[in-house]
């Protein structure tokens, strides 16, 4: 059943406006509240440039529009075998001939060769073919199905896509960090070394500093090497290297799910996943499937209307026909034991379809309340990161200051700065899970299309590298 107030998300206390998101539609812009926090660069590309680029890129999405189209061709083969069927056949036969008795010819008689010309044109329509109709019942079936496999596909699309959008952006965000950081360390380091040649420090903590460098270095490597594996995978959908990409905006507005009821969610997926329809259908046509084996079982009705003519050319001889013909058959050999086995074959298939449809089911319902709880746990953990971020900036500065004037160590400042950068990509990448578990909850809600991407787009804008 759908939800009496159908789910939307709302902006949780101390964000800036409100963003609506309904099971089946979106609303259409996010209000001015909202467009007033972005700033759309065109120096970057943004998440709905590279949704677009992918809906003509992808090979996922060209295959699974190639199979929607294929799999339509089934209905249009099914009415054929129910329609008439025209056949035509022509000849002509040549014979040598004589007419005799014992030997003797008969008066009048001649011997020679005989040709004669023939056609013959006739209709078949059948009356009843349970078999026949049954397959245009289970053909339809199968066009909605591959229907809703093309609209799940797309929906997945939209979902690869900006997964894949955010991890590039994390893992940017990520290199950001660790070379701003290893720059800080070669300070560090450098400074570390002239106090210790006028003899202010000692060489464990010009060891130390390098110590530390040497490690910031390794991190450096190792971000790189996570951009580049998140930036391929994306290139592997839209087609190409991807560019300077949007980032959210600092104060991006986070959103929670409203009605804050998690039952409401369930019954949008129930309703609206694209998965659990697809699996439904699945269920009918292996249910028709065991309807067609009893054809086995049934006798076939046709009607046959014909027409011949024959043409003799020697003696001028013409032979004209018309015939109407109801047929009955039935295969009784097929109908015994082959044909039980058929059914029971169809049975089980059905029955592990079904048992296909319970446990799609339940990960559709598992699925929407993991992404419903990761929306509110993430909004929680984003505000979180974000003191811890300003507290570690805090304590990295005072730190710094007190090393200045010797109350603390050069160990305490890598120490701090550690935690600086800690917390700095945790922040990144809470934003980003945050961004992701929306996208999934809508996905699961059978609601992810290009509006979703459109509205989340308006939460990005310019990276900094791209100014």
């Amino acid at each position: 059943m759908t939800p009496a107030h159908p789910p939307t998300l709302t902006s949780t206390p101390g964000t800036t406006g409100m963003l609506l998101m309904k099971p089946r539609k979106l609303a259409k812009g996010l209000g001015a509240a909202v467009a007033m926090l972005v700033a759309v660069s065109a120096s970057g590309e943004d998440l709905l440039a590279i949704y677009d680029r992918a809906l003509v890129n992808d090979p996922v999405i060209r295959e699974a529009e190639a199979n929607r189209k294929a799999t339509g061709q089934n209905r249009p083969l099914a009415i054929a075998n129910l329609m008439p069927g025209v056949s035509a056949s022509a000849g002509r036969t040549r014979s040598w001939g004589s007419q005799n008795i014992n030997g003797v010819p008969l008066p009048g008689s001649t011997d020679g060769y005989i040709t004669r010309d023939t056609w013959r044109v006739s209709i078949d329509q059948p009356i009843f073919t349970w078999e026949g109709w049954m397959n245009l019942r289970i053909a339809n079936h199968q066009v909605a199905q591959a229907e809703a496999d093309y609209r799940a596909r797309l929906q997945e699309l939209a979902q690869r896509v900006a997964q894949q959008y955010f991890a590039v952006l994390n893992a940017r965000d990520n290199l950001r960090a660790q070379e701003a950081a290893r720059d800080a360390i070669q300070r560090q380091l450098e400074q570390a070394e002239q106090r210790f040649e006028v003899g202010l420090i000692a060489i464990t903590d010009v060891q130390n500093a390098r110590a530390e460098r040497d490690n910031a270095n390794a991190a450096v490597i190792s971000a790189r090497r996570q951009l580049a594996s998140a930036e391929e995978q994306l290139r592997a959908i839209i087609g190409e290297r991807p560019p300077a990409l949007n980032e959210p905006t600092p104060d991006m507005p986070l959103v929670s799910p409203d009605p804050a009821d998690e039952d409401a969610w369930v019954n949008a997926a129930m309703e609206n996943n694209l998965s659990l329809i697809s699996a439904r259908i699945a269920a009918d046509i292996a249910r028709s499937q065991v309807n067609r084996s009893f054809g086995g079982f049934m006798p076939r009705v046709g009607l046959t209307l014909s027409k011949d003519h024959s043409e003799g050319r020697e003696n001028d001889s013409v032979s004209n026909g018309k015939s109407v013909s109801l047929g009955f058959s039935m295969n009784l050999n097929g109908a015994g034991y082959g044909t039980y086995s058929s059914t029971r074959q169809s049975q089980f298939q059905w029955i592990a379809a079904r048992e296909r449809l319970e446990r799609t089911s339940r990960d559709t319902e598992r699925a929407t309340r993991d992404a419903y709880q990761g929306v509110i746990s993430e909004i929680a953990r984003v505000q979180a990161l974000r003191q811890a971020v300003e507290s570690s900036r805090t304590s990295l500065e005072a730190t710094e200051a007190g090393y200045e004037v010797g109350t603390r160590t050069a160990v305490d400042v890598l120490d701090a700065r550690r935690l600086l950068i800690q917390a700095e990509t945790a922040y990144s990448a809470a934003k980003y899970a945050y961004l992701n578990n929306i996208i999934q909850l809508r996905l699961a809600a059978g609601g992810l299309d290009r509006n979703v991407i459109e509205e989340i787009n308006q939460w990005l804008t310019v990276a900094p590298e791209a100014n």
